[in-house]
């Protein structure tokens, strides 16, 4: 019965069965030979190493000195940036290890917003201090626990070191000095002070500071290529990338109603399949009839609302149109649903699924709609401004290609998430590799008292810190061990947790009289989320993968 059931399992598995000398079965699995299989601290080393290679790409785009990457997907489509997340993203990354740091720099991104460089680095720079531990013999267990401790020690000396910051709608200025520093390490910082006062003032437009929440959703991001940077804008209101159906149409309305339609400009259809046979001049004329008379209907039903604007989701066609234009009703066809539902926030709106529904109530308001041209192209746009609802906001973002484009849109949602972070716990940390130095000082004063194995753990784990501020020394020019060395040594003679690196050289290495600043719920995130990984990656001990030839 044994040896008829193992048969049956090995034929299923691709195996066969065999007997040893004593006759107890065992089975032969099919291609064991061509799988490959790493187990013991090489498997561990190699995790490690491939670690650090995603975390020393993205080592030299720290800080404000950082440079950029150009990448090249298949298709030939080129990115510059030196966003931590858009980068990895945009990597082709095979080893299994890595693709845990990309989804790493991911889940920053998608939780904070900002600091997704730094928390790969800051987790590259935590493997390659395990390396060390795990070959002088300590447990990776041991390891992971003393990374635990010192991650909460760390975590804790930042609540001490934090200060509360003033978000206030009369007081924008410290918002937007802590928008420029997001908007320092990036592209755009020529621009920083227009693009932070951009971003500060669309976040301020949406906030609900009593429930400190803000919703993205009432924010929309328009990008066009040509013009300058500095021609970039926020409007109060809505920019759509259509125009007019019609190029006789008036191009500025003032006092607008619009009537926003989810149903298309055509005669109603039977639901079910139908075929119509025309076999006369006469069927055909009162076909065109019938049209005719259910297009001027329906025109007919809007005007009767009240309103001047038809913002319409499908098409219509030319006859539609030329009614249209006939009875003095501007409209504007194949809006998208995402900018319907932004239009009908925006002008206070309701939007409606059929004609006959259409009343002077659900009709939305605004002061002004005008189609804006572009230079010497034939590109226009339609803006709606003064609306009902002055918290939904466009930013407008001009650049002089695409890629210049993409990059101004990454870098001005970085600063409003920091915005929007500062909205939701105003604790704010200083940068500059200053917190990080901190709590370096305070890791090492813990391991200090730790009477178990973990303190060495805790100590590699400061050393690991201070791998950020000496990446920013090594960005901006600096001696990197000797002015990590001069910084830390201010700190403690001084007892002042704001001493940083000096990326700028403006003389003074105080992070809050230069305003570099950080959210405190960002910088905790960085340091949560790498230990954690880490953890992970450092309780794998075995890699079973297909051979070359599978």
């Amino acid at each position: 019965f044994i040896q008829s059931n193992l048969s049956k399992q090995g034929i299923m598995q691709g195996g066969q069965i065999a007997f040893d000398e004593y006759g107890q079965p065992f089975i032969i699995l099919k291609d064991q030979s061509t799988k490959s299989r790493m187990s013991g601290l090489d498997a561990q080393k190699s995790h490690i190493l491939a670690a650090r290679s995603v975390a020393q790409c993205l080592k030299s785009s720290l800080g404000p000195k950082g440079l950029d990457k150009i990448l090249v997907s298949p298709d030939g489509d080129i990115t510059v940036t030196n966003d931590g997340a858009t980068i990895l993203e945009k990597m082709d990354v095979e080893h299994q290890i890595a693709k845990l740091m990309v989804q790493l720099s991911k889940s920053q991104d998608e939780e904070i917003g900002d600091g997704t460089t730094g928390v790969v680095v800051l987790a590259g720079a935590l493997l390659e201090q395990a390396e060390t531990l795990l070959e002088r013999g300590i447990h990776p267990i041991r390891i992971a626990d003393g990374y635990e401790n010192a991650a909460r020690v760390a975590v804790q000396h930042l609540d001490t070191i934090a200060d509360h910051f003033p978000v206030d709608k009369d007081n924008k200025e410290s918002l937007v000095k802590t928008a420029m520093t997001t908007l320092g390490s990036k592209i755009v910082n020529r621009c920083g002070r227009q693009f932070a006062e951009m971003a500060v003032d669309a976040i301020l437009s949406v906030a609900d500071l009593e429930r400190k929440d803000v919703s993205f959703d009432l924010i929309k991001i328009e990008c066009k290529t040509g013009g300058k940077l500095e021609d970039s804008q926020l409007v109060k209101g809505v920019i759509i990338d259509k125009t007019m159906s019609h190029s006789q149409m008036p191009k500025e309305l003032d006092d607008v109603k619009l009537a926003i339609l989810t149903c298309a400009f055509e005669p109603p259809k039977p639901k079910t399949k139908h075929n119509m046979n025309v076999g006369s001049v006469d069927d055909y004329n009162k076909l065109h009839a019938y049209e005719q008379e259910q297009f001027v209907s329906m025109i007919k039903q809007i005007k009767d609302s009240g309103a001047t604007l038809a913002i319409c989701q499908w098409g219509f066609d030319d006859e539609a149109n030329h009614l249209c234009l006939q009875n003095e009703l501007p409209a504007v066809r194949w809006v998208g649903g995402p900018e319907i539902e932004l239009i009908a926030i925006a002008t206070g709106g309701r939007i409606v699924p059929r004609f006959s529904e259409l009343t002077p109530e659900k009709l939305g308001k605004a002061g002004k709609v005008r189609e804006i041209g572009f230079g010497t192209t034939k590109d226009r746009m339609l803006v709606i401004e003064d609306c009902h609802n002055t918290r939904a906001v466009t930013l407008f973002l001009r650049g002089s290609n695409t890629m210049i484009v993409q990059e101004a849109k990454r870098s001005i949602w970085d600063a409003m998430c920091v915005i929007r972070n500062l909205v939701k716990d105003n604790r704010i940390v200083y940068g500059g590799g200053s917190n990080e130095i901190a709590c370096a000082i305070a890791v090492n004063d813990a391991a200090d008292k730790v009477p178990s194995i973990e303190q060495y753990a805790m100590r590699a784990f400061a050393d690991a810190l201070e791998s950020v501020p000496m990446a920013l020394a090594e960005n901006s020019g600096f001696a990197p061990f000797s002015t990590l060395a001069d910084v830390k040594s201010r700190q403690l003679k001084e007892n002042n947790p704001r001493l940083g690196i000096d990326c700028m050289d403006n003389g003074q290495n105080d992070m809050k009289e230069q305003h570099v600043i950080e959210t405190l719920i960002g910088k905790k995130q960085q340091i949560m989320l790498a230990t954690q990984l880490v953890r992970m990656i450092l309780k794998i001990d075995d890699v079973r993968s297909p051979g070359e030839g599978e």
